[in-house]
Formats: structure tokens, sequence, C-alpha cells
């Protein structure tokens, strides 16, 4: 039973209260939550987007730096001030450095004063004092930019444009961080710094993709990365490269992020450097996270861990480990690390590192919690582990530290059902973060006040909260997705989780118009979250449209899965939205998910797979089927959500007939992302490529020959097939012809992974990421845009519920209008069938849906092929015209 803590609630700022809220803290069991995991060392914490300078300790002033000396006792002040800042300390450090500025300004010392000063507004930043970073880096440039700049060097220019582009970054003045880092990278380049030059070509990648320019971005990156292999071994190479790997494993280019890191670490190890080689094992680790390889995780970060020369560093280490050893579920491995990380953390001097530590150990502790498996320490001590971070976070007067303390002791208290205390806290941590404007923390904290008042039962409160956050993240498109920190949270667990429950408290307890316009707009975004999550790039541009402006005769459906239910949004055109609900659990939708998927084998009973078909239909069409029925509406358009991607809607029952027999059918990851248009029929014209021999492990498709000759048959087409269909000769096709229609019968998956979401062609495999590359062209205004791609003989991942967010993703990563493919590899006889009634529909000036629904009927008609095994895995996605 749940105990009420019923002491008076104080300011944080009280040692009395801490100690009240430790000694007062009931134990329970926790319902699910999600918990973060650390990037770590030279990752550092930022709203935005880490900077590199590969290694971050300015050169510091001594008397080999300008004509001017130095007094010692100043010179004494600013090395005590680089100590404390590389200890985390960074209130400390600014009053250090206060006292130099005074110091210096009096001995009228105009050059070690800029570098003070440029001193001074990283620390600035660090504890989110803009105004004042801002006022001093534009002090120190000034300094170093006006009168007589004889005895200053370049570098200390370097330096403080270096600073200033930080700062502008995290304010969100992207275009104007890029500009001044290439003025950085000048100035480093007169000064012959390498680390600096390498240090703002990353920088420069990262603000180019936060503002989209993604081809921009890999290119320097790549120039990056052959500068450095050309370079000979050094610790500089080796310390470059761990930069440059981790800057690929934040675009999502984990296998060159890999190779990248691995080559970091041949260097570290060849020079018998342990601080490197942990590093390099560090980032490997999370990469192998990411991959996901979490048993190659696990051993990686052991290796960070035994080769880590500070505490710190080795205790990041085994946070990691224990925080993937939690979410894999290894309880018994994760309770026996515990006395070790304990030791680890008593090693630890008061600090910002000191403070993330002890929060992120104590998130681990909740979710060992929240499974019973945690006999000690109890809430009681995780309580009093957040408790001492918040102190300490407020001694060292640290206000970002305390404000990532202070969100998880609020979701503590949430989580143990004490709303009052949960809130206070929080409210606490919001104020903070929007004081020195941490919008990923401000994101968080509104998210968490949502549900806690949620919970409480006030759903005003809890709908204007949720707003806002997704308003917060909605703001923070470019950094979410890219986000490099010491606390990174994932998309999966801390963000699309705040749109579901504002959709459902939107739809449960006001479904008025507005609201349902609200929620399917929610929907709508969140579509395209996951896409730019999916691809780690805020690559799509949205424009809304109304479905009567794209076509007056189909209705679109807007499903949600929510924990409690399922929930429809119909809109038909010219009328106002529709809104009904199933009452029942996601694990049972989840189940019907499944079951549907296993039943549609062939080896499998008819009887199981109508009835669970039918029990679908039930939830999505059933109670608009008669309004549809009266309706002038021939074609669905379906934005599923989540594992209902994997369905194809076309083989849903209603105990009489297929939904593709009465209507046609096609899906799209949202109207905001179409291009409506219909295929000129002047335009048909198809370039084919193929396999029919096996390769790289996969079957021959020897269907695949019938099916690009009947193509040919029915559209003027040119075709590669095997040794010819390689991603060169492809290309160069495509470049040398404008083909409307791309037809690839080959071998391909779809994964909620984009790396394991590809192509098959003769010589490897063309990934997601690839496919934007390789049409290249056609953005450039050299030809029309691909009208069709069709992927033929593609299916989506074994296990992977979400293994159709690849084809959506495929679908808009290549530009093309429209795209036809395959959930699940079919019999290429009955392919070749269908595809070539496709194309015969097409060619009479048929829209691509019901030419696609005419060629599943005609299968359907057929004995042997009447089995939705062999028609129903055909999808169109985009534009339906």
């Amino acid at each position: 039973m749940i105990t009420k803590i019923f002491s008076p609630l104080k300011s944080l700022h009280s040692s009395v209260w801490l100690a009240l809220l430790t000694l007062f803290f009931v134990i329970t069991v926790f319902p699910a939550a999600s918990f973060d995991f650390k990037l770590g060392h030279s990752q550092k914490y930022n709203q935005s987007l880490t900077t590199h300078s590969f290694n971050p300790k300015y050169a510091f002033p001594g008397s080999n730096l300008g004509t001017s000396k130095i007094q010692n006792h100043t010179l004494t002040v600013l090395e005590q001030g680089r100590t404390l800042y590389e200890a985390g300390r960074f209130s400390d450090a600014a009053a250090v450095w206060q006292q130099a500025v005074k110091e210096l300004a009096a001995q009228g010392d105009r050059f070690h004063l800029a570098v003070t000063l440029t001193y001074l507004s990283n620390v600035y930043q660090e504890l989110g004092q803009w105004e004042q970073a801002s006022e001093t880096i534009a002090k120190s440039l000034n300094l170093i930019q006006s009168g007589d700049r004889t005895g200053i060097p370049t570098l200390i220019l370097a330096q403080a444009l270096n600073t200033q582009a930080s700062l502008q970054l995290a304010l969100g003045q992207t275009e104007a961080a890029l500009n001044t880092w290439q003025l950085a990278e000048k100035a480093y380049t007169q000064a012959k710094d390498e680390t600096g030059i390498l240090g703002s070509q990353i920088n420069q990648a990262q603000a180019l993709q936060i503002l989209g320019l993604y081809r921009r971005a890999q290119a320097i990156l790549e120039q990056v990365n052959q500068k450095l292999l050309a370079s000979p071994d050094s610790l500089l190479k080796a310390t470059g490269l761990r930069s440059l790997g981790i800057a690929l494993q934040v675009t999502g280019d984990l296998e060159r992020s890999q190779a990248v890191l691995q080559q970091s670490l041949a260097i570290a190890s060849k020079l018998n450097s342990a601080a490197d080689i942990s590093a390099a094992y560090f980032a490997l680790g999370n990469t192998a996270r990411i991959s996901p390889d979490p048993k190659l995780a696990l051993e990686l970060y052991q290796k960070a861990a035994e080769n880590a020369k500070n505490a710190i560093a080795k205790l990041e280490a085994l946070l990691n480990q224990l925080s993937l050893l939690v979410q894999t579920k290894q309880q018994a491995t994760a309770r026996a690390s515990l006395p070790n990380i304990q030791a680890e953390l008593a090693k630890l001097s008061p600090s910002r590192d000191a403070v993330y530590a002890q929060v992120n150990y104590a998130q681990s502790l909740i979710e060992l919690e929240k499974d019973n498996q945690l006999p000690t320490p109890n809430s009681q001590e995780i309580a009093k582990i957040l408790a001492v971070a918040v102190q300490q976070a407020i001694s060292l007067n640290d206000p970002k530290a305390e404000s990532y303390a202070l969100i998880e002791l609020g979701k503590l208290y949430e989580l143990s059902q004490q709303w009052v205390e949960a809130e206070n806290l929080t409210q606490q941590a919001l104020l903070i973060a929007q004081k020195i404007r941490a919008d990923d923390i401000v994101g968080r904290t509104q998210a968490q006040l949502g549900q806690i008042f949620k919970q409480r039962g006030d759903w005003e409160r809890a709908i204007a909260s949720y707003t806002e956050a997704v308003k917060t993240f909605q703001s923070l498109r470019s950094d979410l997705v890219a986000v490099n920190s010491d606390v990174q949270f994932s998309f999966r667990d801390s963000v699309e989780p705040v749109y579901r429950e504002l959709v459902g408290l939107l739809l449960q307890f006001n479904p008025s118009q507005e609201n349902i316009q609200q929620a399917r707009q929610l929907l709508e975004a969140l579509q395209l979250a996951e896409l730019e999550n999916f691809f780690r790039e805020a690559c799509l541009r949205a424009k809304p449209q109304q479905i009567e402006q794209i076509d007056p005769t189909a209705a679109v459906f807007y499903p949600i899965i929510l924990k409690d239910r399922l929930e429809v949004i119909v809109s038909l055109p010219g009328e106002s939205l529709r809104r009904y609900t199933s009452e029942l659990p996601q694990s049972e939708v989840e189940k019907a998910i499944d079951e549907l998927l296993e039943s549609l084998n062939p080896f499998f009973s008819s009887r199981d797979r109508l009835r669970v078909s039918q029990k679908i239909y039930d939830w999505l069409i059933r109670p608009i089927e008669a309004e549809l029925a009266g309706s002038l509406v021939k074609t669905l358009v379906f934005i599923l959500d989540g594992s209902l991607r994997n369905l194809p809607m076309a083989a849903l029952h209603n105990g009489q007939y297929y939904l593709v027999e009465k209507y046609n059918i096609a899906v799209t990851p949202g109207l905001q992302l179409l291009e409506a248009r219909a295929l000129a029929q002047a335009q048909l014209k198809v370039l084919t490529a193929g396999l029919t021999e096996a390769r790289q492990g996969f079957a021959a498709l020897p269907g695949v020959k019938l099916e690009v000759e009947q193509i040919a048959a029915e559209l003027p087409a040119r075709t590669f097939l095997d040794r010819e269909f390689t991603e060169k000769n492809l290309q160069k096709q495509i470049q040398a012809t404008s083909f409307p229609i791309i037809h690839l019968a080959t071998h391909g998956q779809f994964s909620s992974n984009p790396e394991q979401t590809f192509i098959l062609t003769w010589d490897e495999k063309i990934k997601v990421k690839e496919f934007e590359d390789l049409l290249r062209f056609r953005e450039q205004g050299n030809a029309n845009p691909i009208e069709l791609l069709v992927l033929s003989a593609c299916q989506t991942a074994a296990g992977d519920k979400r293994a159709a967010l690849g084809l959506a993703g495929v679908a808009v990563r290549s530009g093309a209008r429209s795209t036809l493919a395959t959930l699940w590899s079919v019999k290429d006889q009955s392919t070749a069938q269908l595809m070539s009634e496709f194309y015969q529909e097409l060619s009479k000036g048929v829209r691509k849906a019901e030419a696609l629904r005419t060629a599943q009927l005609n299968l359907l008609k057929q004995t042997k092929y009447q089995h939705p095994f062999y028609w129903a895995p055909f999808v169109l996605v985009g534009n339906w015209l």
C-alpha cells in the first residue's frame, strides 16, 4: 500500500527538505518507464549538437604566447580555472576566471584578457548563462580584432571564433554558426593548427545537417576522413578518427562509424594510449548498441572500463553496460555489477559528470526496482542517490545538472503516485531548464507534467502540458534526430509517447471536431517525426493537404494504437471528421496483428485467417461501413500506425468479401508528404532491372525474366538483368534517360533499422540512405521526378513489428511519387502475372490504385492464386492517382 508524504514542500535549495525527501520516500513497485543511456567521454551534454575540437583544452596562456608578460599570480589563477573546468566544476571555474579578467584588465594585458574572456564564455555556455556568454565572447573578439593586433596569434582568434560558433548553434542561429566556423577554419589554417581545422570542419558538417544540407555535410565528413587517413599515425589522428566516427554515428551511418572507430582503436593500440583505447571502445559500444548488437556492445563497454585511466571514463562505461543489461532483461548480471559501480561512484568528487553518473545509475536502479529485481538499494535509497545529485548540482551552481537531477527525482515520485511532490519537483526542473534555454530538458519536463496531471485526473492541464511538450519537440526537430549529448534520450521512449498520450486525451475526454482535427494533425506530425527519426535527419518537407483537393472519391483512415484502446479517425471528402473507438488493450491488438500475419501463410487454416481478419475489419472499417457504402468513395487511403503497417489492408475480410473487392487501397506516410498528381499516360516508359540468379546468399528468382519480358510487352522498357544489374549501371541509365517508372525485380528487405533496409543488386546491397544519391540528379532539375518505383520481390524483416517503416522510408528516400512494393516475398510466377496485369491497366490510363486492385482481383479469381498470400502483399505507398 502506498503511503502519502505529508511533510510540507520547501525549496529544494534547503538541505532539510532534501533530507525529508529521502527519509519519507515510500517503497512501491513501479509500472514500466523508459531510461536513457549516456554517450559519454568527449560527447558533452548540450541542448543541441556537441561541437568538436578534438582536444577541448585550449592552449592556456604562458610566456610564449605573446609579447606581454603575464604575472605569475594571474597565470596561476588561469590554470586553476582550467583545472576546475576540466573537473566539471563550471561555476567555480567561472568565479576564478572572473577574477583573472579583473587582474588582466588592471594590468592592461589585452591579449591574455581576450583569451580569458573566451574561456569565460565557454563556461557561461556550460552553465546556460547565454547573455553573459554572448557579451563575453563579443568583448574577446573586439579586443582581438580592433586596434593593433601585433603579438596576438591567429590561433587565439580561431579559438574565439570557435567559441562564438558554439554559442550561435546553442541559440539556434545555425546559419551564423556555420559561417563563423568557416571563418574559424580559415584562422586555424593560417595558424597551421590541424586539430582546429579538423574540429571546425566536423562542426560545419553538423551545422549543415541541422540546416538539412545532408549531402554537403557528408562531403565534409568524407573530406575529413580522407585527410585523417592520409596523415601519419598519431594520437591526434586517433582522436580525430574517433570524433569522426561519433559524428557518423549521430547521422545514422553506423557501418562507416564502426569502420572509422576501429581505425581509431587500432592507432590508439599501436601507440599504447590506454585513455584513447578506452574512448574508442566506448564509442564502438554505443555504435553496436544502436545497431543493435547488445552482446557486442556489452563486451565493448567492458573493454572500455578495463582500459579507462580515470574514474569518470570507467564509470561511464560501467553505467552504459548496466543500462543495457537492464534493457535486455539480464537482471542477475545487472545486480551483480552494482557493488562495483557503487564503489566507483564513491570515488568521484562533485562535478557535473558526477551528477549525471548518479542520475544515470538511479535510472537503472528504478528499472530493476520495477521488475522486483532489486532487494537493495530500494526506492528509499534511490531517492537518496538522486537527492545527493541535486545537492551536488546546487553546490556547484550548475543549473543544467540540477534540472536533470530534479527531473529524475520528480519521475521517481510520479512512479510512486506521490503526485503533489512529483509536480513540485518537475515544475522546479522546468523553471530552471526554461531559464537556461535547455529546450530538450524543457520538453521532457513538460511531458512529465502532462503524465502527472493525467494520473491526477486533471485533463485540461494534462492536455496543456502535453501540447507544450509537442511544440517544444517540434521546434527541436533537427536536434532531436541528431542529438549528441551526455543525456541521450530515444525517440521511441521519450518523444513518440508524448504524441500518443496527447492524442488519447484529446479523443477521450472532449472529442469535439476541434480536438479530433488536432488529433489528426498530431498523427500526421507523428508519421513525419517517425520517418525523420528513422533517417536521423530532419529531411522531410511537409505541406498540409486537404483530401478534397487530392481526390474527392477517397476516404482517409488514421488508426492509432494506444495502451488501452484502438482509436480510428476517418476523413471523408466534404464531411466532418469521424472518430470511433475499440476498447481493448494494446496487447490484444498486437496479438491479433501477429495472428493475421501468421495466418496469411497458405499452410495455416483459412477459418482462423478469416476469423482474425474479420476481427481487425470490425475494428477499422465496420463502424463506418454503411456510410462508405452510401458515399461516392472509391479509394481507401490508410495512414497506418505501428505494427499495423505490416498488415496488408487488402486482406481484411468482413465475412463476405475482402476489402480489395470493394475499394481501391493505398497507404501513405501522411497527406502532408503527398505529391498529389496523376500519372500522365504520355510519360509511360519503364526502366526494369532484376536478378534471376542466386546472389549473396539469396535464392534465385527464375520468374523475374518472364516478369520483365511481360512489362516490356506492355510499355517501352530498358532492361538490366543479373550481371548488368549493378548500382553503377543503374545510376548511369537513370541519368541518361528520364524514366518515370523504375521497376526493380530483386530481393530486398524493409526494416525499422535503415542499416537493414536494402535492395539487392548483382554486386552489392543498395541501402535506403543511398537511394537519394542514386537518384540525385532528379532533384537537380535535370529530369522529371520518378512517378512510380516498383519493388516486386521484397519482404519485411522477420520479427520486426515496425519493419514496414522501412518501406515508407524507401518510398520517401527514393523521391518517387508512388512506390509499389511487397510486404513479403511471393512466388515469382504469380508476381509476373500480377505485374503484367498492372501495367496493362496503367497503359489504359487507369489510376495506380485502381490498376493494382484490378491486378489483385485477377489473381484472386484464379483457384491456385486465390489465397491472399499471393495477391495481398502488394502495397501502394504514396500517390494513388
